[in-house]
């Protein structure tokens, strides 16, 4: 990796900036943008804000957690106890109804990836998103970054709905950073670059996600997995049309996940 103005920068990635310096458009067909830092630190005060907000009425027991972050299926709290109940019993009983995704709180699978609690979440999290984020847009473009990060989103929520607990509560950034994870190892790749020290990162993160308690593997796994397909459509498209297929293998990978996601709530249901 290489010092630069943002982050850091691995030197795959810079030698592709390069190429498209004269052109104004990136190595796979976004405008280059004139600040790649803009689009991470937007994300990141999205985040940030969140996160105050969360602290400022209650941090863990605010009721913005259980509003903003994933879970697949409602549940009802009473005093200090979770109970299964419909939310009209819930709240005729005095209860706390804890939306979820298959009682139709459908934001959850977007919001739970600008959901923090802990100030050692969030600051892993955007200290990854500062360092990665700024090269990927500058090889991708902006319109083209944005669509990664929350195609990896997306894509975390969709493995957290199916392979989490029903009424487990998810929350994090940590399945978007994971795709960016992946396209980082998609991008080294594409251009013959040397990968170990990437794969070094990637098994130091997959070590701590196994290692530490409370985390979603199930986000991990899904945020790296959508990075991963999202990124081959990106810079594997065809020269000719390439914005047409870009665009065209985004839409279908978002339409697979997005009915992943119904599935699951069917089945919820």
């Amino acid at each position: 990796m290489r010092d630069a103005a943002v982050g850091f920068q691995c030197p795959e990635c810079v030698a592709e900036g390069k190429k498209s310096t004269r052109s104004g458009r990136t190595a796979y067909g976004g405008l280059r943008p004139t600040n790649a830092s803009v689009t991470s630190g937007v994300l990141i005060g999205i985040n940030v804000a969140v996160w105050l907000a969360i602290l400022a009425s209650g941090g863990s027991g605010s009721r913005l957690v259980s509003l903003l972050g994933l879970r697949p299926s409602g549940l009802c709290e009473i005093g200090n106890q979770y109970r299964l109940a419909p939310e009209a019993l819930c709240t005729g009983s005095g209860g706390s109804w804890l939306p979820g995704v298959a009682d139709g709180a459908w934001w959850q699978v977007v919001t739970s990836g600008f959901t923090h609690v802990t100030i050692t979440h969030i600051a892993f999290n955007m200290l990854a998103l500062w360092m990665i984020g700024p090269q990927l847009e500058l090889v991708l473009g902006r319109v083209r970054f944005v669509a990664l990060y929350l195609v990896s989103l997306l894509a975390g929520s969709a493995v957290v709905m199916w392979a989490s607990g029903e009424y487990q509560l998810t929350l994090g950034a940590s399945g978007a950073i994971y795709g960016l994870f992946g396209a980082l190892l998609i991008v080294a790749r594409r251009v013959g670059g040397d990968m170990r020290a990437l794969w070094g990162l990637i098994a130091v993160n997959v070590l701590i996600t196994f290692a530490v308690p409370n985390i979603s593997w199930q986000g991990h796994l899904g945020g790296f997995v959508g990075g991963v397909v999202a990124t081959c459509i990106l810079v594997y498209a065809p020269r000719q049309h390439r914005t047409a297929y870009q665009a065209a293998g985004l839409v279908a990978l978002t339409a697979v996940t997005v009915v992943a996601m119904l599935a699951r709530t069917a089945q919820l249901s």
